[in-house]
């Protein structure tokens, strides 16, 4: 029925009421959606028609159900074991730990640098053709601090991946509602929502970042397609309101 509509109603209807249709029933992976601004980023998915599926790939299960959201569960430092499940028009990964958490530099490694780096090889393998992964602000490869370090490593390695479409976010502080406290990070929000207002110029990278800004603007990269690969944290709130 729908080609009897294009052939009378004439190609370039056609043509735009086959992207539309394509834009409905898109599939989106998250990893790292039991976080902050992993969880954030799924109610976004959820609430966007554009997306008819959302993986979601966890150490233990979600503690709801969605008739959207398909829950794949598993050990995410061998993602590698989910390939063929690993299919999808676009991938998030929100995946991050702490010097706190995870002490041992050598697991954290693993999660920090290991996991989004295995995520944009399996796009590769999958041809998955856009990624979106959360890094943070001051990740440098030649770095002497070792987490600026990783996040700086994890960036060029998934940069040499080769994807058509990598965008890489980088936040400052992450201000939002998490499920656990961290004491030092609650005191820096404190005096940040404070001094934020003092951080401009030179200093607005230094800003923290609303975890809702960050979740937009994942999920306004993923769409718009802006022609700058990198977000950086005093961009963040413009690239949620869409404005590359």
């Amino acid at each position: 029925m729908f080609w009897t509509s294009c052939r009378k109603t004439g190609g370039f209807f056609c043509i735009f009421t086959l992207q539309n249709l394509i834009l409905l029933e898109k599939t989106a992976i998250i990893l790292g959606a039991t976080g902050l601004t992993g969880s954030l980023l799924l109610e976004l998915l959820l609430e966007d028609t554009r997306y008819k599926t959302i993986k979601v790939f966890t150490r233990t299960p979600l503690t709801f159900t969605h008739p959207r959201i398909v829950n794949f569960t598993g050990d995410l430092l061998t993602l590698e074991n989910f390939e063929k499940d690993f299919l999808a028009d676009e991938v998030f990964c929100c995946i991050g730990t702490t010097a706190k958490k995870t002490p041992d530099k050598e697991f954290y490694r693993k999660i920090d640098f290991g996991i989004p780096v295995k995520a944009a090889q399996l796009c590769k393998k999958n041809a998955i053709a856009t990624f979106v992964v959360v890094s943070s602000l001051g990740a440098d490869p030649h770095s002497s601090i070792f987490y600026s370090r990783t996040k700086g490593e994890m960036e060029e390695a998934v940069l040499a991946v080769k994807l058509r479409n990598t965008f890489i976010l980088r936040p400052s502080l992450i201000l939002g509602d998490r499920k656990e406290k961290r004491m030092a990070e609650s005191l820096a929000s404190s005096f940040f929502r404070i001094t934020g207002p003092l951080l401009i110029g030179p200093l607005k990278k230094y800003a923290p970042n609303k975890a809702t800004d960050i979740a937009k603007a994942m999920l306004a990269v993923a769409n718009d397609k802006p022609g700058r690969f990198l977000i950086l944290a005093e961009n963040m709130e413009a690239a949620a309101n869409h404005e590359f």
